[in-house]
């Protein structure tokens, strides 16, 4: 029986925190994974050997580092914007190469996490100290709403590590159709794609051999420990990512070794948990070529050019928008 709440939540994470664990079934967003412990278990994460994605995406924009900075720059001066900025590390080879041919562009990064934002900010300031930099800490729906309003001059929007695979198929078209109708004619978007590939190269990505991806997964718990008062055991939880190769998506889960009941001070809320009853932590979608175009026609976008590694593991698409008399029916 689902809990129905009384008092306003105090902010978005609450809300989605109660939201989550009090459906069936249970279920937490992984927007929240990053927070300052969840950004460094990340940068280690993105340094192991089994996941093959940033060193995927960096190979590509090492190797078309010049035709993709053409590509951005073809009509004079542009804005930057990227969503999930991270660290940044892939996004510097372009920063640079852009920087030191004096193009006349802003670059704006976007996350959720304020660490991350700030780290960034401060990375670049010492290696890039004259780079023109706009920082934004939030959703990437409040950044659509700011940027929608940089019309003066084309806007490039990049979406790098498949974080597009995050979505659902369904979401994923409507955020994509959000970033359309803020684009103008000159505008791109550039997005990163994981491939479909063997199940076991895409499970091995997100189940390494040093737990990090697991202490990565339970570091949300301890966050809603310490941010709501709640009493996570992460010890009494089993990380546990399984791949679905008919939907092509990978989806991690936290199973409950045993009965339990959480009690969430700042939600004044007991989550009851049923022995290995599971908390959807996370989807990361896989792609082929046919479901990129389709995703792209129904959000009204055009393929403008494809970048990949060798053996075609993972993809960049450069998208511009649809003329309106092309948009499908929805």
């Amino acid at each position: 029986m689902k809990t129905q709440r009384q008092k306003p939540f105090k902010n978005e994470f609450e809300a989605d925190v109660f939201a989550g664990l009090n459906a069936s079934p249970k279920y937490l967003n992984s927007k929240y994974f990053y927070d300052a412990r969840g950004d460094a278990l990340f940068q280690q994460i993105m340094a192991l050997p089994e996941y093959y994605l940033s060193d995927l995406e960096f190979e590509i924009l090492q190797t078309h580092t010049h035709q993709i900075a053409e590509l951005f720059a073809s009509d004079g001066g542009f804005d930057l914007i990227e969503f999930g900025a991270g660290d940044g590390q892939k996004t510097k080879i372009l920063l640079q190469f852009l920087h030191d041919r004096g193009v006349d562009f802003k670059y704006c990064p976007v996350d959720i996490s304020n660490n991350a934002v700030e780290t960034l900010r401060q990375s670049l300031q010492q290696t890039l100290p004259d780079l023109c930099v706009e920082p934004h800490i939030g959703t990437y729906e409040q950044a659509l709403k700011k940027f929608g309003a940089y019309r003066e001059r084309k806007k490039i929007i990049l979406f790098l590590g498949s974080n597009i695979g995050n979505f659902t198929p369904e979401a994923a078209v409507t955020f994509l159709a959000q970033i359309r109708a803020q684009m103008g004619q000159r505008d791109r978007l550039f997005v990163g794609f994981d491939q479909k590939k063997h199940p076991q190269r895409i499970l091995d990505a997100y189940h390494d051999s040093e737990g990090i991806t697991e202490a990565f997964n339970k570091n949300l718990l301890l966050r809603i420990n310490r941010e709501l008062g709640a009493n996570f055991d992460p010890d009494t939880f089993v990380f546990w990512p399984v791949y679905d190769p008919e939907d092509s998506v990978l989806k991690s889960y936290l199973l409950s070794k045993t009965a339990q009941n959480i009690r969430i001070e700042a939600l004044d809320f007991v989550a009851t948990f049923h022995p290995w009853e599971s908390i959807h932590m996370e989807n990361s979608r896989k792609f082929d070529a046919h479901a990129i175009q389709s995703l792209a026609r129904q959000a009204g976008l055009l393929v403008s050019r494809v970048f990949a590694d060798p053996q075609n593991n993972y993809k960049d698409y450069l998208f511009k928008k649809s003329p309106e008399d092309e948009r499908p029916c929805r």
